[in-house]
């Protein structure tokens, strides 16, 4: 048996899909960076459907530069999964964290 060691290169935290995603953050109230067929990503919007709460949602695997954004947001949040939600300008979780904030009522208190 051999290690699984991971051929992905380090976010250029520098680079112009870095700079596209610090702003793309900071740009909207709540910003879902997700993919299209992933059932967590599903489960990170409906909360916001609920709650009449408009979204920016960026669908990794419909844009060429996915992958890369991906290892941007695992230098920024700390895991490369999908979905990545911020809400003004931070970084709140996945979807399992947005469906458990919006059922003990923090979500909505959040985008208050």
């Amino acid at each position: 048996m051999g290690s699984f060691v991971s051929r992905t290169p380090p976010a250029n935290m520098s680079g112009p899909v870095a700079d596209f995603v610090k702003s793309a953050i900071v740009k909207d109230k709540v910003v879902i960076f997700s993919k299209t067929y992933c059932p967590y990503c599903t489960m990170a919007k409906e909360p916001f459907k609920k709650l009449n709460q408009p979204f920016t949602c960026y669908e990794l695997d419909q844009r060429n530069d996915g992958d890369e954004i991906q290892s941007v947001l695992g230098s920024i949040t700390g895991a490369k999964t999908v979905p990545r939600v911020f809400i003004n300008g931070n970084f709140v979780g996945g979807g399992t964290d947005i469906k458990k904030m919006y059922s003990d009522g923090r979500l909505e208190k959040l985008l208050a």
